[in-house]
């Protein structure tokens, strides 16, 4: 009972930090390795640039993906 009371906790503080923010503009700084959702004339409708940041001397990966349905609601709605 206490390993499923944990494990309750534990998933509870691990969603929200699942949600991905999309921006408006591909931000100046980013981490390497760190995932930046983008919403970007450069995508077809329904699809968000996904820029990946890169170690020094390395350009950035950029690649279109395609959003689940609650989060392609919440792109829509994001001000």
């Amino acid at each position: 009972m206490r390993a499923f009371a944990l494990g309750l906790i534990f998933s509870a503080a691990v969603a929200p930090c699942l949600a991905q923010t999309i921006l408006k503009s591909e931000p100046l700084i980013l981490a390497p390795y760190e995932i930046a959702l983008v919403q970007d004339a450069s995508c077809p409708v329904g699809k968000v640039l996904k820029v990946t940041g890169a170690i020094r001397g390395l350009h950035r990966r950029k690649t279109c993906v395609s959003l689940a349905a609650e989060q392609a609601s919440l792109a829509i709605a994001t001000p």
